[in-house]
């Protein structure tokens, strides 16, 4: 634990379980491998034999029949993830992922039950919905209840999860494709029965986040979900000074009004200016062209001529899974604006490099060989970078009032943005269509430039700061690009004049406190 604090920076004086404040964020991403497990699951069970001679009529899916099966998970997910404030803010955050877990356990149950496409999509969208419910908590969960020194590590676990989920479902797929019944595909589907039921446990166990209580007025609540999850006492000096500042921020914002969907698009407190870069990191996470792989990776790979395409397809998620943990170590060391900045640089030239050659050397060896190794080297740039701190991102720039609404928000564009790839890319990559083939790189490179422009001009970075100190640097950080150089207010009641205006009004709600 001692390497853990000197790794991500931890304060000296920090007390209380760092074990506790670590294990607690991990377990909440084991959510990730539901959602990355489902989302992998898809891509090899729609190229195995046995499915395409029993699920179609012509031995083959067309490409409006991939598209509709993979893509409508994700019209579930969006409504999912819409819905989710209704019980993250309602019933808590806590109970929002128990109720996810419920909604994706029926949604297996029917996949399984399938042997034709229209129970298996019905099934499909059930599972999506919690999925959409869970992506939105988990990330939100994360970091309110993780303290700063490890918070962005913590909720960069969350797509280490769900890159831990698409190795598992590839590993799983690799050791059924080959049989010749409805093991092949109902094998891997049901194991996410398992994943749910981990999950599902789990939380009833877990405490509540304390800033959910601070929003319904239950102090000695929060005050016991806090002491549990710092390790320490209630009537500890750190555990009350956290609260004390957790309730006076609140009540400062809420002292704006009442909280609602439409809050989130407000000026006030510099909230449209924050969910516009939530919604937009969250949408450019997509456009990275990563899903593509994922969804389509193994029929892409069988398509090019690429023989074993099942195995690279493992391949692809070992990369995966290893290259998220430099982003885990690095994110409160580098930071990340300088993490997002490097990883779209390598991922704008990976991709571009696999359209040229394949472009120019169309199923040749070359061409095929160029296109394994720079789409691991796309993967390990996304996967140590951009997979993990969109989450980070999006988790920790919202105020508490419009926290689990605006992060519903972003979850809910991130799946939008998802639906319309997946449905779409059938359609640029099949020969009966527009045959990009490996052409279709050229837009996904040219999103990643795209989004290397929007780090640069609208990230903030807010390494090493609680959530209450976000606040302050939106109000008084006016470019992104000038973020670095913030410094937290020292502010208290004995020098107010070293407050910003929201902090004096937080000082003397505390007094009152």
């Amino acid at each position: 634990m001692g390497i853990l604090q000197t790794l991500f920076h931890a304060e000296e004086d920090i007390q209380g379980s760092k074990f506790r404040a670590i294990f607690v964020g991990l377990f909440v991403a084991f959510g990730g491998i539901l959602f990355g497990y489902d989302t992998g699951t898809i891509s090899g069970v729609l190229a195995m034999d046995y499915v395409k001679q029993h699920f179609t009529s012509r031995g083959h899916f067309t490409a409006n029949e991939t598209s509709l099966i993979t893509a409508v998970l994700s019209a579930g997910t969006f409504c999912g993830a819409v819905l989710a404030p209704l019980a993250s803010d309602t019933l808590g955050r806590r109970l929002g992922l128990i109720i996810s877990t419920v909604i994706f356990t029926i949604g297996v149950i029917l996949q399984v039950a399938s042997s034709g496409q229209d129970l298996l999509i019905a099934g499909r969208v059930i599972a999506g919905a919690g999925v959409g419910i869970l992506s939105a908590i988990v990330p939100l969960y994360q970091a309110e209840a993780s303290p700063k020194w490890i918070r962005g590590a913590v909720t960069s676990c969350y797509q280490w999860a769900i890159t831990i989920g698409l190795l598992l479902a590839a590993c799983v797929n690799q050791g059924t494709h080959a049989r010749n019944d409805s093991g092949s595909y109902r094998i891997p589907i049901a194991i996410q029965l398992v994943w749910a039921l981990i999950l599902f446990i789990g939380m009833l166990i877990l405490p509540e986040s304390p800033r959910f209580y601070v929003m319904k007025d239950k102090m000695p609540q929060a005050s016991e979900a806090l002491s549990k999850l710092r390790g320490l006492p209630q009537d500890h000096e750190n555990v009350q000074s956290e609260l004390e500042e957790i309730i006076a921020n609140y009540n400062y914002e809420r002292s704006f009004g009442k909280s609602s969907i439409f809050n989130c698009f407000k000026p006030t407190n510099h909230q449209l200016k924050r969910i516009i870069i939530g919604i937009s990191i969250q949408g450019l996470q997509q456009l990275t062209g990563i899903n593509f792989i994922f969804y389509y990776g193994t029929q892409f790979f069988q398509n090019s001529g690429i023989k074993n395409p099942f195995i690279i397809q493992l391949i692809m998620n070992v990369v995966n899974v290893v290259m998220t943990i430099p982003g885990i170590a690095l994110v409160e060391v580098a930071g990340r604006r300088n993490l997002l900045l490097w990883g779209a640089t390598g991922m704008c030239i990976s991709e571009l490099i696999v359209a040229a050659v394949g472009t120019a050397l169309p199923n040749s060896l070359s061409a095929n060989k160029t296109l394994i190794a720079f789409s691991c080297t796309f993967i390990a740039s996304f996967a140590s970078t951009w997979g993990p701190l969109a989450w980070v991102v999006v988790g920790e720039i919202f105020p508490l009032t419009v926290r689990a609404k605006s992060v519903a928000v972003c979850a809910a564009s991130n799946w939008l943005f998802n639906f319309a790839i997946a449905y779409a890319t059938p359609y640029l990559v099949d020969s009966q269509h527009a045959n990009l083939q490996s052409k279709v790189f050229f837009i996904w490179g040219g999103c990643t430039f795209l989004c290397f422009l929007f780090v640069y001009f609208f990230i903030y970075e807010t390494k090493g700061f609680t959530l209450e100190q976000i606040d302050e640097l939106f109000e008084t950080c006016r470019s992104a690009r000038h973020s670095k150089g913030f410094v937290p207010s020292a502010c208290s009641a004995a020098s107010p004049d070293s407050c910003s205006e929201s902090n004096k009004a937080i000082v003397e709600t505390i007094e009152k406190v």
